[in-house]
């Protein structure tokens, strides 16, 4: 039952080129950045990234889209990655962005071992349609587009079918965790973090606080152990590590 492994070096180790990756946070809130490095220093490659967004440029995946290792990403934005936006204009790299809702909930689904399910997000427009563009070519022309989605009507209004998410692993980043994988998140780092780990078929989370089982109030458990395999637990300067992804400052006068 003890799920806790010594390094984040050790933890994803086993994760092979063109693994899928299901990384929580949004923004660089809540991000497992010290998973997120491990994964770089191991040299993997081809990777399928899924998660809200691709951090920013040097933070959060940001640093494995500037080092080549990624393949493909299902995001619902590009934010704040110069890099991204290159990348994927340039035809470097697939990109499959749809709503924040939606990715939210085939994530959900996926752990849920729900296979699809229908939404009226994106009728009338390219999600249902396709045509939306998955990957350019060097001359600007769209090399591969979305395909069409299944739509069914029910009660007089319009859905489209969409497909749960699975991954091969899932990173996850807590605030407190116990070595039997249960999970405590911070606040609005309670984003992807918890549909992203039940979405991996092996889940690693790194922990700001590691806690023996039982300390944790069952009540306050965010997500049951059950869907974690590995837990690391951060140093108190990984702990710290929290940029701000955008600082804004309001100049007092008086």
């Amino acid at each position: 039952m003890d799920k806790v492994i010594p390094t984040a070096t050790l933890a994803v180790a086993d994760i092979p080129d063109g693994a899928s990756l299901a990384v929580g946070g949004f923004g660089l809130c809540g991000i497992p950045q010290t998973l997120i490095r491990a994964v770089h220093d191991t040299g993997t490659s081809g990777l399928r990234l899924v998660s809200n967004n691709c951090g920013t440029d040097g933070r959060g995946l940001g640093i494995l889209l500037e080092a080549r290792r990624a393949a493909r990403v299902t995001a619902s934005y590009v934010g704040e990655n110069k890099e991204f936006a290159r990348q994927y204009l340039a035809g470097e790299l697939e990109v499959e962005l749809i709503p924040q809702g939606t990715l939210a909930g085939r994530l959900r689904a996926g752990g849920a071992g729900i296979p699809a399910f229908y939404t009226p997000a994106g009728v009338g427009t390219q999600i249902a349609e396709g045509g939306l563009p998955w990957r350019y070519a060097a001359d600007g022309t769209v090399a591969l587009a979305s395909p069409p989605r299944e739509t069914r009507t029910f009660a007089g209004r319009e859905y489209v079918l969409e497909h749960a998410i699975t991954c091969d692993f899932a990173l996850v980043h807590a605030a407190r965790g116990d070595r039997h994988g249960n999970l405590v998140f911070r606040r609005s780092a309670a984003n992807f973090n918890p549909l992203a780990a039940t979405a991996g078929r092996i889940t690693i989370a790194e922990v700001e606080e590691l806690v023996e089982p039982g300390v944790l109030d069952p009540g306050q458990v965010h997500l049951p152990g059950i869907y974690v395999q590995r837990v690391v637990e951060l140093t108190p300067e990984q702990a710290a590590d929290k940029p701000i992804e955008r600082l804004t400052i309001e100049r007092t006068i008086g």
